[in-house]
């Protein structure tokens, strides 16, 4: 290999280095028209790229002293070099432009710049070309040879992956400002939506309680389905307003010394009526004389409790069992909630804690419900500093577990459980 050869990888790793380490795109550009015009020993590189709308050329990235005579300028595809190159995806040499038909003179009377040779390659993105990578006047009066064309190949290639990896970027972009503004619409209205349905909703539930104690028992089933489905809707209503005041800072806990034993007891015994009526062993198991302390919002953690058992009691059949289970860890307190009911597919278990993520449409329809009480049980965790997550084999059962810090400063360990949220 000459002393040449190497010069020439040498300059050619140092622009492929660039490729990774240069964020202004337009920077590197010019960094290769440079590179082209030294390596192929020329006085001028442009780059030109394809206009689908006018179907011409026009000049992307010039040297700066051209850029103001030609920014406005456009070359044909029929009559130019450059747009047989583009069209035939073809390399093109010209030794001398006068003999040849194909130059298109405008520029050089735009410029004032006096074309005698020129050298030209397609710029390719995903096997198409998108643009037209070319220098003018080989030194000394000399000829392009396919040295220069592979160096030129070479460059174009560097340049049409650098365009592609704007273009990759401007549409992350794109797509991460759309999803912003949608949640941020979605959000604004659940608030809204949340808001105004508090007040008729509470007129339904004090109107139709104030009947049900004057109405007749030819009435009641009637009354008592107003105010059933009146409270289920409310309880839609509170766990929206709990993740949406989550999400946008506006919800806040006050944390105090409670016992977690204590809140365990007092959800399943609120829930055992529910077991029996459902024919499923309710059963709880905590060590004795271990009260579970922590610094927490005991309404907000008894809330999680009540959802996550809630779910248990629902998605077991007739004859099966939820166990809630509370023990101390160092630092901790870990809670879980396990039953031997209908599981949970593989595919969903990453998502369960979405909002209004409902796992199998006919589980669902059958069992009722939005996809809102785990959200929302994830929500109240983690704003005391917690972890929850869940475990499960579709038809054998569930188990959700979660972590509450013992203090404000503890460190909850991250789940072992590869779907932790």
């Amino acid at each position: 290999m000459t002393v040449d050869q190497v010069k020439l990888l040498a300059r050619l790793l140092e622009v492929t280095r660039n490729l990774s380490t240069t964020v202004d795109l337009e920077t590197y550009l010019q960094s290769i028209l440079s590179a082209a015009s030294e390596l192929t020993e020329s006085e001028t590189a442009s780059l030109m790229e394809f206009d689908e709308a006018a179907q011409d050329l026009y000049f992307k990235y010039v040297p700066w002293f051209h850029r103001d005579a030609i920014k406005d300028a456009r070359i044909p595809l029929n009559g130019s070099a450059a747009g047989w190159i583009f069209l035939h995806v073809k390399p093109l040499m010209i030794d001398d432009v006068k003999k040849d038909e194909r130059h298109y003179g405008r520029i050089d009377e735009l410029s004032g710049f006096v074309t005698r040779s020129l050298l030209g390659v397609p710029l390719i993105l995903h096997g198409r070309p998108v643009g037209v990578f070319e220098v003018f006047n080989k030194a000394n009066s000399g000829n392009y040879t396919e040295e220069d064309a592979l160096v030129l190949e070479t460059l174009a290639s560097l340049a049409a992956t650098a365009m592609q990896n704007e273009m990759l970027e401007s549409t992350m972009q794109s797509s991460q400002d759309e999803a912003r503004d949608l949640d941020r619409l979605k959000n604004e209205f659940i608030a809204i939506t949340s808001h105004e349905l508090r007040t008729p909703l509470g007129l339904i539930l004090g109107h139709s309680t104030f009947l049900r104690e004057l109405v007749g028992n030819e009435y009641e089933e009637q009354v008592d389905a107003i105010i059933r489905n009146a409270s289920k809707l409310k309880e839609i209503i509170e766990s929206l307003s709990s993740v949406d005041n989550y999400q946008t800072g506006g919800a806040s806990i006050r944390s105090r010394k409670v016992s977690i034993t204590r809140i365990i007891e007092d959800v399943s015994a609120s829930f055992r009526d529910v077991a029996i009526q459902k024919g499923v062993a309710l059963k709880v198991e905590l060590e004795r004389g271990q009260d579970l302390l922590v610094d927490a919002d005991g309404s907000k953690v008894a809330i999680v409790l009540s959802n996550l058992v809630k779910n248990a009691i629902t998605f077991t059949n007739e004859g099966g069992h939820v166990i809630i289970r509370g023990e101390q860890q160092p630092d901790f307190v870990k809670v879980s909630i396990e039953d031997d009911g209908l599981g949970i597919p593989l595919k969903d278990l990453p998502h369960v804690f979405e909002r209004f993520y409902q796992v199998e449409s006919h589980l669902t329809r059958r069992h009722g419900g939005m996809g809102l009480g785990l959200s929302v049980a994830k929500v109240m965790i983690e704003m005391h500093g917690g972890r929850i997550w869940a475990e499960s084999m579709e038809g054998l059962g569930s188990t959700f577990t979660f972590l509450l810090p013992v203090g404000k400063t503890s460190n909850v360990p991250d789940p072992v459980n590869p779907f932790v949220e």
